[in-house]
């Protein structure tokens, strides 16, 4: 299962890694990036809905998108890095809440 698919969504938890600090958000999102090729990574908050969102970082803003359980868009959002510090997405940092799968690769 990757999540830098647009397709695929997590399942469970344990499959993830827990996201620690929000700069770390920002290197996540990069690093998927350069690894996968694919834009924007997949974080998912804890919870019995387990709500996914990808997020897009651009050096001015924010892209955060709201994905279902098959990982259509649902909405999208585009902040300022001071909004999304109020985002849910970071919310759910500061709980101990937000989840990303960690990026796979096939050499």
């Amino acid at each position: 299962m990757q999540l830098h698919t647009q397709r695929q969504m997590p399942t469970a938890l344990n499959l993830l890694q827990r996201v620690r600090g929000l700069i770390e958000i920002e290197f996540l999102v990069k690093e998927s990036e350069v690894l996968t090729g694919c834009a924007g990574r997949v974080f998912v908050i804890s919870g019995a809905d387990q709500l996914a969102y990808r997020v897009h970082w651009h050096p001015a803003i924010v892209e955060v998108e709201r994905l279902d359980a098959d990982g259509t868009v649902l909405d999208t959002q585009h902040l300022l890095p001071s909004d999304f510090a109020t985002h849910s997405v970071v919310e759910a940092l500061m709980t101990g809440q937000l989840y990303t799968e960690p990026v796979r690769t096939t050499h």
